[in-house]
């Protein structure tokens, strides 16, 4: 979602209308674009379990994969006086809001709840708007896995790659056996995505968040950056020549039939594995991204929560999803259909598989680490400006057979100090 700075400007114009209060006592009204699949089987449940609690629910579902129908709608009702409960909202989207005025303060959920020892502190502070949770967490996904057809891999007498050296060695056997070596799909946001685990690798957790976090000139003009670029560079010679518009599932499936060998992306991918029957450890690896074994790259599904200035019950329903929403069976229900983990520490994982525990144990030893990093990619990093613009630089480079790393970097920094 791209909050425009127009909108920024018809808000600071005209005064906060109230809303209209309610008909029905005790209302939360939900903005969210999960409406198929296993999303739409947890959506379901998170009502059913609201309803049990005495509340109602009011549906306000937009269809649309990355939520862009779903925020323009948002931004009308908002600016007019009128917003929902609750919007599907993540990462600097919500500072925005925040920014805006529009965000209700859930400290005291937060506290009766215990939120602040069973939520890892990097979390938490994206929840958070000037030091208050205006947001609640979903769940997490980690975005720097390595996704790998094993029967490939034997028959190219390869090993699955732990280090970027590594990666080179086997994609030369696997190109020469046949195969094709990185399954991927020449979309910005997915060009982003391989890059972003090659800089992982490279620069290490300090200089990423000092790079994509801080936005420090001097890391993204830096060596280690034109070391980035050129390791990046060098994997556009593994995927193939049909790569350009392709979607991300389309690159997945090509692993799971075993055109491809090995795809880096994020940990939706296994849902792809799932619904093709296929078994971790054995059909299908899962493994961590050539060289950040000891790193998990972060992205969450949040809900953040809309000041409201009618009934009290409607207020106190509201307060009631943000506590349900936490809660460890909503948590389990929820990731188990969506592929991606609880946010909560103390979760029991007995029912997840093999993928899902081994992200939570890096998600827990890499909270006390410093080494759980926020997502560029998916923009839990930075502001959608400086994401928008470092899309460009690395999409571009990426997709241009002379570009030169040096040069790139000097783009990089340029542009990203234009964006901030």
């Amino acid at each position: 979602m791209k909050i425009t700075r127009t909108l920024c400007a018809i808000t600071f114009a005209m005064t906060f209308a109230g809303t209209a209060a309610t008909a029905h006592a005790g209302e939360v009204e939900v903005l969210h674009w999960w409406t198929s699949g296993g999303e739409a089987r947890s959506v379901a449940v998170l009502k059913s379990m609201m309803e049990q609690q005495g509340n109602s629910w009011k549906d306000f579902a937009v269809a649309g994969g990355g939520g862009e129908s779903a925020m323009r709608v948002l931004k009308t009702r908002a600016v007019s006086g009128n917003p929902p409960s609750a919007a599907q909202i993540k990462g600097h989207d919500i500072q925005e809001w925040g920014r805006l005025g529009f965000l209700t303060n859930l400290n005291d959920v937060a506290t009766a709840e215990q939120w602040g020892e069973v939520i890892p502190e990097v979390v938490a502070n994206v929840m958070k708007y000037h030091g208050e949770y205006v947001a609640v967490p979903v769940n997490v996904h980690r975005v720097n896995w390595l996704w790998a057809n094993p029967q490939v891999f034997k028959k190219s007498g390869a090993q699955v790659p732990t280090t970027l050296d590594e990666f080179f060695i086997a994609a030369d056997k696997i190109k020469a056996a046949g195969f094709i070596p990185l399954a991927h799909g020449g979309q910005p946001w997915q060009d982003v995505t391989l890059f972003e685990a090659v800089a992982l690798a490279v620069l290490g957790s300090e200089d990423y968040n000092r790079a994509f976090v801080d936005l420090n000139m001097d890391v993204l003009s830096g060596e280690k950056m034109v070391e980035a670029f050129t390791q990046f560079k060098k994997m556009h010679d593994y995927i193939d020549t049909k790569a350009r518009g392709r979607q991300w599932n389309t690159a997945t499936s090509m692993v799971i039939n075993g055109e491809a060998a090995m795809q880096i992306m994020g940990d939706w991918a296994k849902g792809e594995f799932a619904d093709a029957g296929k078994v971790p450890g054995i059909d299908y690896i899962c493994a961590p991204a050539p060289g950040t074994a000891e790193q998990f790259t972060f992205n969450i599904d949040s809900f953040a929560f809309f000041k409201l200035s009618g009934a009290k019950e409607d207020k106190q329903a509201q307060k009631d999803l943000a506590k349900t929403i936490m809660t460890k069976e909503f948590q389990e229900i929820f990731n188990l259909n969506k592929g991606s983990i609880p946010v909560r520490l103390d979760m029991n994982m007995k029912k997840f598989d093999q993928c899902a525990l081994d992200s939570m144990a890096s998600f827990k030893a890499t909270a006390k680490s410093g080494d759980l990093v926020p997502s560029m990619s998916q923009g839990l990093s930075t502001t959608s400006y400086v994401q928008g613009a470092i899309f460009d630089v690395v999409s571009n480079f990426f997709n241009r057979k002379s570009a030169d790393p040096e040069m790139a970097v000097q783009k990089l920094s340029r542009a990203v100090k234009a964006a901030m």
